[in-house]
């Protein structure tokens, strides 16, 4: 073909760039849209959703080009949301630029800029209800097909810890969208308390019943004879009400449960739904009593069986009728591993007879002997609703626990019961008679006494024949009632999960236009009925006998079918029809509502926000949240909270202000000068769940102003320092900008503290501990680290002390105590006049160093007698008044670097030495003691000084009464001196050579007692300080005894560097306790007041702070090298075996012969035990096992690693130590006796290796059994491996095949193992049910008393029960 001119074939390789050109085209477009975005300005919309309550704590955020009109941002909301543009509103959520916070135009051609979007900023708004109308659901394309219909959600939404939910029930495509509120379904959901899922699931059934609502409408509740809150009726109708009237997608259950009688636990327990159902429908019979609904449940749900013996040689049948309310049908028959295939198959197998022969034959009355006989159920009647349970939980006796059959059970949409009626009821019934079902030597009932009347079949039990009765209901003809017996199916109560817990939900076809909805707690979506096959159980593929365990957890578990009759068949009573009781009730229950969406939407727009306020008087920093509309002014606002924290008798209203607080960083960002009418919304931000800062209510005095806070300002607490007095004053605050230099900042603090800025010194603490000098006059406070909220120190005398280095000056020394001092509460022990010197004689004879002997002799007066501390302080504090009155005379001369405190006691005589002996000590002196070199005559005199002070009593006086040797509100070594720790402890009874040897090469752990103790390791051998421990701060005062701290008590209030020691802290409250430091103990009290012994000496009190509390206690503390030990008796054979004894202290180095021979005197004197050294022994204890056996030569800390509070077992012998060598193996045998279904006591064997061939000889020896009959096991658990007589025999594993009990599964490597054997040929003893039970008993009361679980007891769980009174404590007798 010849191509023309107008239609040219065009080559391929031009089609090719031609196409390549149109892409260029359309991405260079796209380029250039791009950078014009680029370069235009975005605003950041970040909208929350306030619809929902799941959504709320969710923020949608776009960032859109500012030209964006309105009508774009509402698209694109909906689109992100899954809501139809239209049915929401859009208002502002900061208050920008808005006064009323009317929403935004949603179709509206206005620029974001133009509505007052701000570009670069967060703009923040509100997704809201339109109209009172919640928004709706965009729903997915209709055209899509049957397939899209079918992927919607259905099964139990997937929740946090959620167990057992499966992928079959969650579509792929499921979304925020996916879930149709009620605008789209019309229908109400429930919330879920907390597990209470199976009763939402039952009440929704309930409820999309059409006979039972209306039943329920039609009662009448009387106020006059009830209360509501207990109605259980009542408060169904208000659910139903709620349900079929209500704006909410979910409303609570709180009410309903509480006229159960049920309290917040109950809400934690999760039951079976068809046992609620029973106890419920029980319960409504009980409170319809003698009311027109008092037959409702009966005349709805149930039905009547007939249970029948029929005899195979006579044909004499005897039978009984029962009543039904649910159909229980079995999944899986008994021993089965095949479940039955559909709801049919399992209701024939349900009526299908047995037959009783051989040892189960029956006992027929008429030819008076066990015959064969046909034992069944026959169906006489079936209820207009039928309740249909499939019975998924099951126990497996292999495993002996509960499980879920989840195996597949079909069930049709109709299912047809005329095949189940009674077909031989047809005949006369003059051929049958009646008689106990099974039961032998029983009354027969002849033909003449059967009763078709049902009229007390709720008398009728096992054993009770029927009688004659007129009057009485006719039993339904099975042929009338064959052509009317199919059933269509409307509810299907799913659960998802296995037999130890899951999650109901309930699938229910509504009557009004035959669609089926899922009920999942507070969410209700459209299904169809391939969803309802999904829940039929089971797996795709076939896997044989473990198909169950494949298959998917989430099936049917109760089925509700309506008979289909149209002449019973009721629809929906409309709200024209209501009685008059329930259009009162609704009206009630809608004014309700719209008054909780009132407070709602105020709730909604509430400022919620931390408020603090130092209250003006007494000068604490009280605490409140502020609620306030964000509307209301500030002025109002300040209203607010002056009402809110009590001040109206305290200040005038005008001398209050709101500011704006950081309270982490205790900073005044910024005050609100002229915005007294700016609504609060606005001055906030909006309303958050949250704010970064907080609000002060600043208060001033009236005579005062108001300071001005402006943002970008740093807050400076000013503190004057005063070297003379060693004083800091309390704060004055000033505000500063970060870019203000030092010099202007030192001017600044002048016009404050009226201090000369040349010779001011500025520290700046920027941290704990580090204090910087602000040297550079130029350099900015931002460079200097100033930031929110600072501290500085400021000083400006003209002493020597400005020319020192900063860290050298007396000033940097002063602040470092003040960052360091710390306040403690010390309660004294009881103490009575004169038992000092008691307490120092008893020290003497028990061997411990120091002139205790001096010491008594100094505490006597002139005449030699004993002083009383009364009358030492008497005149102490007579000496303290003349010398004040002579000083007041000549003046002060005191050194100017002391406190006047100091100065004033600096002559005082010491009233213990009263003996014509000089003036004590002064602080000079005690300065040159504590700078000795000498270690040795550094202890000596130091304890001397202490002993001196031993018998004063600091009740009624200041600790600076003291002698100035314990001057105890000065710095110490102020001469910057290294400062050697008197440790004062004294040795122990041990021989110096063990400790020696104990301590060579043995590096020290880090709780022993001698690296507690604080003393050589901190020094070297020269006996100078390791490290530069200086200033040492202590001051003890007398402070008033709390209220019910006892008689004798006495506390002191002390002022203490917390980097002191606790053995130099101990040291110094010597005086105060009045003994010596190793005699008493300091415990720690935390605010539980539990106590805690403080036992580390050579740690400091950095972990205590301010206002902490301490109990002294007087006994032996811990000495250097020493335990503290508990000991623990064992006892193997009794039923509580670990019983504590007492507290011993054992020495790094004694061997455990030696701490033996010490604890013989304690276990006489303590516990009533006289024993001797070789008749027991000392054992390792782990929680309640006994260990290895510590042999008498056995050193601690070399042999035997020890800790402190350690524990050890003491065990009595019966004879000589057998242990000798730490190559034997001491293990504790038990004998077990299956013929008499007992355990023999306990037996210790003695093996000199780890052969299980000798262990076998060794229980030859002490039982007699051969050894190829002797079976072990070992025992599990904690000593003494206890277990009960029931289970022992096959649960432990016996005869392991080992040769030695150092392998697995012994691992017996350590003494106390416990074995258990027996004697293979004896057999178990048979036990009848009776002894099984009796047994159970008895070994449940031995193993819960010994505190060991019982391994065949069931799980208990809390009954079920609703409460007709609503008193849970009343038990309830229901017919």
């Amino acid at each position: 073909m010849v191509p023309g001119e107008e239609n040219q074939l065009v080559p391929k390789e031009d089609v090719f760039w031609r196409c390549r050109q149109n892409i260029f085209d359309e991405m260079k477009k796209k380029f250039l849209q791009i950078e014009n975005a680029a370069e235009e300005p975005r605003v950041l919309c970040i909208i929350q959703d306030t619809t929902n309550s799941k959504t709320v704590n969710e923020r949608i955020t776009l960032n859109l080009p500012a030209s964006t009109p309105l009508r774009k941002l509402f698209e694109d909301v909906a689109n992100k949301v899954g809501y139809i543009n239209g049915t929401f509103d859009l208002v502002w959520g900061n208050g920008i630029n808005t006064a009323d916070m009317a929403p935004l135009d949603h179709t509206s051609d206005k620029s974001l800029l133009d509505a007052n979007f701000e570009p670069g900023k967060k703009n923040f708004l509100h997704l809201t209800d339109k109209d009172g109308e919640q928004p709706q659901i965009l729903l997915e394309d209709s055209s899509a097909g049957d397939d899209s219909v079918h992927d919607k959600f259905i099964g139990p939404l997937p929740r946090e810890g959620s167990v057992g939910s499966t992928s079959d029930y969650v579509s792929q495509s499921y979304s925020y969208s996916s879930i149709l509120n009620k605008s789209e379904t019309g229908y109400v959901g429930l919330v879920n308390q907390a597990m209470t899922c199976y009763l939402n699931s039952l009440l929704q059934t309930l409820f999309m019943t059409p006979e039972f609502r209306n039943a329920l409408y039609k009662w009448e509740f009387e106020e006059s004879e009830e209360d509501p809150v207990t109605s259980i009726p009542y408060q169904l109708q208000r659910l139903f009400v709620l349900l079929q009237t209500s704006k909410k997608r979910a409303i609570e259950t709180t009410d309903v449960t509480r006229s159960f009688g049920w309290d917040s636990s109950e809400a934690w327990q999760q039951h079976d739904v068809q046992e609620l159902c029973r106890v419920m429908f029980d319960a409504l019979e009980q409170k319809w009593k003698q009311t027109e609904q008092a037959d409702l449940i009966n005349e709805l749900y149930q039905g009547k069986l007939k249970d029948y013996v029929r005899c195979l040689e006579c044909g004499y049948e005897g039978w009984r009728i029962d009543t039904y309310l649910d159909i229980p049908l079995v999944i899986r028959p008994y021993g089965s591993s095949q479940a039955f295939a559909s709801v049919e198959e399992a209701l024939h197998a349900f009526i299908q007879p047995e037959i009783l022969d051989g040892p189960n034959q029956y006992f027929c009355e008429r030819c008076k002997k066990k015959c064969d006989a046909r034992k069944g159920l026959r169906f006489l009647h079936f209820p207009y609703l039928l309740t249909l349970q499939l019975k998924r939980f099951d126990f497996d006796y292999t495993t002996m626990h509960r499980i879920k059959l989840n195996d597949r059970m079909t069930f049709p949409e109709e299912l047809d019961m005329s095949t189940f009626i009674d077909v031989e009821d047809e005949k006369s019934p003059q051929t049958e008679s009646c008689t106990d079902s099974g039961a032998e030597n029983e009354g027969s009932c002849h033909s003449d006494q059967m009763s078709n009347d049902f009229s007390n079949d709720d008398g009728v039990d096992e054993g009770i024949c029927l009688e004659n009765n007129s009057g009485t209901e006719k039993i339904p003809k099975p042929g009338l009632e064959k052509n009317s017996l199919i059933y269509e199916l409307f509810s299907v109560m799913v659960h998802s999960g296995s037999a130890a817990g899951g999650h109901y939900y309930a699938c229910i076809k509504s009557f009004s236009d035959e669609q089926w909805y899922s009920f999942n707690d507070q969410h209700v979506s459209r299904i169809t009925q391939e969803d309802i096959k999904k829940t039929h159980g089971g797996s795709s593929g076939s896997r044989g006998y473990y198909s169950s365990a494949f298959a998917s957890s989430t099936n049917a578990y109760m089925l509700i079918y309506r008979l289909k009759d149209p002449a019973r068949n009721a629809k929906f009573l409309e709200v024209d029809e209501y009685p008059e009781h329930i259009k009162n009730l609704v009206q009630r229950e809608r004014e309700l509502e719209e008054q909780e969406k009132r407070q709602r939407e105020i709730e909604r727009n509430t400022c919620k926000i931390k408020l603090f306020c130092l209250h003006p008087v007494k000068q604490v920093m009280m605490e409140n949240k502020l609620e306030v509309h964000k509307d209301k002014t500030l002025k109002e606002a300040v209203e607010m909270a002056y009402k809110m924290m009590d001040l109206e008798e305290v200040i005038p209203m005008d001398c209050c202000r709101l500011v704006k607080y950081d309270e982490f960083h205790d900073y005044l960002e910024r005050s609100y000068e002229g915005e007294e009418d700016t609504p609060m919304g606005l001055l906030l931000g909006g309303v958050k769940s949250t704010y970064m800062f907080d609000l002060l209510l600043e208060t001033r005095r009236p005579d005062q102003v108001f300071q001005s806070y402006k943002p970008g300002e740093v807050m400076v607490k000013v503190h004057v320092v005063d070297l003379k007095a060693e004083s800091v004053a309390a704060p004055i605050t000033v505000r500063a900008y970060l870019n203000e230099t030092v010099t202007e900042f030192k001017q600044l603090i002048s016009k404050a503290v009226h201090l000369p800025a040349e010779t001011m010194r500025v520290v700046l603490e920027r941290c704990y501990n580090d204090l910087r000098l602000l040297t550079v006059p130029s350099k900015t406070l931002k460079n200097e680290g100033f930031f929110r909220s600072n501290k500085v120190f400021v000083e400006s005398s003209e002493t020597l002390d400005y020319q020192m280095a900063f860290t050298d000056s007396h000033l940097w020394k002063l602040l470092d105590r003040h960052a360091n001092t710390i306040r403690l509460f010390v309660l004294l022990p009881e103490q009575s006049p004169g038992s000092f010197s008691k307490r120092t004689a008893y020290q003497k004879a028990g061997g411990d160093s120091g002139n205790v002997g001096d010491d008594c002799e100094r505490v006597k007066g002139p005449a030699g007698s004993l002083k009383s501390v009364e009358a030492i302080l008497e005149e102490s504090t007579e000496k303290l008044k003349s010398l004040s009155l002579q000083q007041q005379q000549e003046g002060d001369n005191g050194d100017s670097s002391k406190s006047t405190e100091t100065s004033d006691f600096e002559n005082i005589e010491s009233p213990l030495n009263e003996r014509g002996s000089s003036a004590s000590v002064d602080n000079r002196e005690l300065e040159q003691h504590m700078q000795t070199s000498d270690p040795e005559n550094f202890q000596s005199e130091e304890r001397s000084d202490s002993d001196v002070n031993n018998d004063r009593s600091t009740s009624s006086v200041d600790s600076d009464i003291l002698s100035s040797s314990h001057s105890s509100d000065t710095l110490c070594n102020a001469d910057n001196a290294q400062i050697p720790l008197a440790n004062g402890l004294d040795s122990h009874s041990i021989t110096s050579s063990r400790r020696t040897k104990a301590n060579e090469g043995k590096k020290e752990t880090w709780d022993t007692a001698e690296e507690d103790s604080g003393t050589d390791s901190e020094y070297d051998e020269s006996g100078k300080s390791r490290g530069e421990i200086q200033y040492m701060y202590f001051k003890a005062e007398p402070y008033a005894a709390d209220e019910g701290s006892g008689e004798g008590h006495k506390w002191l209030m002390v002022h203490v560097d917390k980097r002191i020691t606790l053995a130099t802290f101990k040291q110094h409250l010597e005086p105060f306790v009045g003994v010596l430091s190793s005699h008493f103990k300091v415990f720690r009290v935390y605010a539980s007041n539990q106590e805690f012994e403080s036992v580390r000496l050579n740690e400091t009190l950095s972990s205590f702070s301010d206002d902490n509390k301490i109990t002294i206690r007087l006994g032996r503390a811990l000495k250097k090298g020493e335990y503290r030990v508990k000991v623990y008796q064992l006892l193997v054979n009794e039923q509580e075996p670990c019983k504590f004894l007492l507290d011993a202290v054992f020495a790094k180095g004694m061997t455990v012969r030696q701490s033996k021979e010490e604890l013989i005197p304690q276990l006489r004197e303590q516990c009533g035990l006289e024993l001797s050294i070789d008749r027991f022994r000392l054992r390792k204890k782990t929680w309640k096992n006994p260990g290895t056996v510590f042999l008498d030569y056995h050193i601690y800390e070399e042999d035997i690693n020890i800790s402190s509070n350690w524990e050890v077992f003491l065990e009595v012998l019966d004879g000589v130590e057998k242990m000798k060598s730490m190559s034997q193996l001491a293990v504790l045998s038990r004998r077990w006796r299956p013929s008499e279904m007992k355990l023999d006591p306990f037996q210790e064997v003695v093996l000199e290796s780890s052969s299980v061939d000798e262990l076998r000889d060794k229980l030859y020896e002490i039982s007699g059994i051969p050894v190829e009959d002797i079976e072990f096991a070992k025992g599990r658990g904690t000593f003494p491996c206890d277990i009960s007589v029931l289970d022992i025999h096959q649960d432990l594993d016996w005869n392991p095949k080992v040769s030695t009990l150092n392998v697995w599964p012994l691992y017996i490597c350590d003494d106390g193992a416990v074995i258990f054997y027996r004697d293979r040929r004896e057999e178990l003893m048979e036990l009848t049910d009776e002894q099984r039970n009796e047994l159970m008993k008895k070994e449940s009361s031995r193993l819960q008393k010994t505190g060991h679980r019982v391994t065949y007891s069931p799980r208990k769980e809390k009954a079920l029960k609703i409460y007709l009174d609503g008193a849970p404590n009343k038990d309830l007798t229901q017919d």
